[in-house]
């Protein structure tokens, strides 16, 4: 299946991975351009670039939202030869240069039973680790635009960056915002998730565009709808481990549904637990 890059503001553009529905956005500046994620495989990112080649002839610079699979293992395709710069989050840059193996795994368990031939092709997928990372905030220049890398605190991970575009109003906002499914909880801070949101959108105007991790793009009440939500589940899990309810609890109220729900809730107890996350 031949994908493409779709222009949603000036010189930004974003392509959508039809099997996993994952957004990749490129920037595109005066003799440079941007790569926002890099897809889950050395296939993908090869028909990545070639959809990338079809807008500009700029070399670029890569950024990872996060270190899930589905957001970087196409990173050694898109940036080894010739070598590109890659930034992304301190913690999300060790993640993939001290445990390649660790991700593999994980990767592989989480799609070998809806997508067996994906989950094959993650088990012997090369990583790349970041060459440059990214504490609370990095500007870049690219092409004459100015790019700003931001972490906003914890949420879907402890390693999200989303990446601001000034000039066209468009932030890109990684699994932080999703718009195609809810938000996946499974490694995530859901007590500290509305904090991160509220940063990310004290960074938009009325009329930005955000670009979530899966789905389409969508507006600022769309994003604001979504924080409302989260700060509710947040709320949840407060009361029901103050209250000594089980989990199960949270997951009957969640308002993303149960499985979601559940998996926040047994996040944030063990956060309010004082029990270290995995």
């Amino acid at each position: 299946m031949t994908i493409r890059f779709v222009e949603i503001a000036d010189r930004v553009h974003v392509l959508r991975e039809p099997l996993l529905d994952v957004n990749v956005t490129l920037v595109v500046g005066d003799d440079a351009a941007l790569l926002v994620d890099t897809l889950s495989t050395a296939g993908q990112a090869a028909a990545l670039a070639t959809a990338a080649r079809a807008v500009t002839p700029h070399p670029w610079t890569l950024v990872n939202t996060h270190h899930h699979f589905d957001h970087c293992f196409g990173n050694a395709t898109l940036a080894a030869d010739p070598p590109r710069p890659v930034y992304a989050h301190e913690v999300a840059a060790a993640a993939l240069r001290d445990r390649p193996d660790r991700l593999r795994r994980a990767a592989y368990e989480e799609m070998r039973a809806e997508h067996p031939g994906l989950a094959a092709e993650l088990a012997g997928t090369t990583l790349l680790a970041p060459t440059h990372t990214v504490h609370t905030e990095t500007v870049l220049d690219v092409g004459g635009r100015r790019v700003v890398l931001r972490h906003p605190g914890h949420g879907h991970t402890d390693a999200d960056l989303v990446v601001h575009v000034p000039d066209a109003d468009v932030l890109v906002a990684g699994d932080l915002v999703e718009q195609s499914g809810p938000p996946a909880f499974e490694e995530s801070y859901p007590l500290q998730w509305p904090d991160a949101v509220a940063a990310l959108l004290r960074m938009t105007t009325p009329a930005t565009v955000v670009v979530p991790g899966h789905g389409t793009p969508v507006d600022v009440a769309f994003v604001r709808a979504q924080h409302a939500q989260l700060v509710e589940l947040a709320w949840l899990i407060r009361a029901a481990h103050t209250g000594g309810a089980p989990p199960e609890r949270v997951a009957a109220d969640s308002p993303f549904g149960a499985r979601p729900g559940l998996a926040a809730a047994r996040r944030g107890y063990l956060e309010l637990d004082g029990t270290p996350t995995p």
